[in-house]
């Protein structure tokens, strides 16, 4: 398949009829409009991003609740919508609500939905970690390490 039909955003309803596998391989790639005569058009995607379409809409909807509350401060609320956040020292959570936010600004701004979701579950992930005590241990440094040459 071409880079061009890669590229494409568009597509009329015939050239998924006659041509699939062009249609499928541009959407497994990114969102595409099939155009129909007969009716409005229609978007084909792969699962992926619609899952992260959803994931973004749903942090959306979280951020748009914790903004226009007035109770407590902006960490606290965030800390009532996700209560992981818990796990994270006061330092932490004052940079995850920050890190969510900023980031949530570029997926919108950008459409890019990954930007959000990556950095919610990122923080999530460590905040579980911390939580399952991980990071508490002492670190055990090897004193006479034997250097190996690269593969």
């Amino acid at each position: 398949m071409s880079k061009r039909a890669m590229s494409r955003t568009t597509f009329q309803s015939s050239e998924l009829s006659r041509g699939s596998a062009e249609v499928f391989a541009a959407a497994a790639d990114h969102p595409v409009e099939i155009t129909r005569r007969d009716g409005e058009s229609l978007v084909l995607m792969s699962g992926s991003a619609d899952r992260a379409r959803t994931a973004l809409l749903e942090l959306a909807a979280q951020l748009v609740a914790v903004s226009t509350s007035t109770d407590g401060t902006l960490v606290s609320r965030m800390i009532d919508r996700y209560p992981w956040m818990l796990s994270l020292s006061r330092a932490d959570q004052e940079v995850c609500v920050n890190d969510v936010l900023t980031a949530a600004r570029a997926s919108f701004a950008t459409g890019q939905p990954h930007l959000a979701v990556v950095e919610l579950k990122s923080w999530r992930e460590t905040a579980t970690a911390l939580a399952a005590g991980l990071g508490r241990a002492p670190l055990e440094w090897l004193d006479d390490a034997e250097k190996v040459e690269r593969p």
